[in-house]
């Protein structure tokens, strides 16, 4: 019974964080991204994988600098794969169900900085990894923006379009 409530019991991490996206997304960047690596600072470099790895996630969106972008989307893919408590297992929602959209976003940043062959290479894994995604608005999205981004980065390994950026999936 004491586990099933410990289940139940929300994750207030996860909350905090969740309360940050909603004011990145309110347009207040500044100030998510530093509350975001106030948060950071708090669970530091060896805590909990899910946390890290939901944190760099988000974090990677507040930056200006592709680099730097680059930099937490590569923490939150190390981070996701140190998860081995089993979240990540059977669990749509969980971890398994974002290393496709972690690829995508990684693959988005090598565009950014000039990295074709590394981008087509997150491109591949987050293909392979959407097999792990439901058949429901979330799944589709991601799916849709891998073949855009697939579509949009020419043979030569240039993006396609003046003004091009691919869309971030969460």
């Amino acid at each position: 019974m004491a586990e099933r409530q410990e289940q139940a019991a929300p994750d207030a991490v996860l909350t905090r964080i969740g309360q940050v996206v909603m004011l990145h997304h309110g347009g207040d960047r500044e100030e998510a991204r530093s509350r975001f690596l106030d948060l950071w600072a708090e669970i530091g470099e060896s805590g909990d994988p899910l946390h890290r790895c939901t944190l760099a996630h988000y974090l990677a969106d507040t930056q200006d600098d592709p680099a730097d972008e680059l930099a937490w989307d590569l923490r939150a893919l190390s981070a996701a794969e140190e998860l081995t408590d089993g979240r990540a297992d059977g669990d749509p929602s969980g971890l398994r169900g974002f290393f496709p959209s972690l690829h995508l976003n990684l693959a988005a940043d090598y565009v950014k900085l000039g990295r074709a062959e590394a981008a087509r290479s997150h491109l591949r894994r987050a293909r392979t990894a959407a097999v792990a995604l439901a058949d429901d608005g979330y799944g589709d999205g991601v799916r849709s923006a891998i073949s855009r981004l697939e579509l949009r980065l020419g043979e030569d390994g240039t993006p396609q379009g003046e003004g091009w950026g691919p869309p971030r999936q969460r």
